[in-house]
């Protein structure tokens, strides 16, 4: 009896994670726009290996 127990604890938290993912919006994320600059930080235009000549 305990395990039945158990095992419907764990297939109802089981459904609830997945309803919770489902619900959750699926990752809206706002559009990149194709404008924007691209920009690299610091980094050298150069490969490192000429440099090191």
């Amino acid at each position: 009896m305990e395990l039945l127990g158990l095992l419907l604890f764990v297939l109802w938290v089981l459904i609830a994670t997945i309803c919770t993912i489902l619900s959750d919006g699926r990752g809206h994320t706002p559009d990149i726009r194709s404008g924007s600059p691209w920009s690299a930080g610091n980094l050298p235009s150069e490969p490192y290996a000429s440099f090191r000549m």
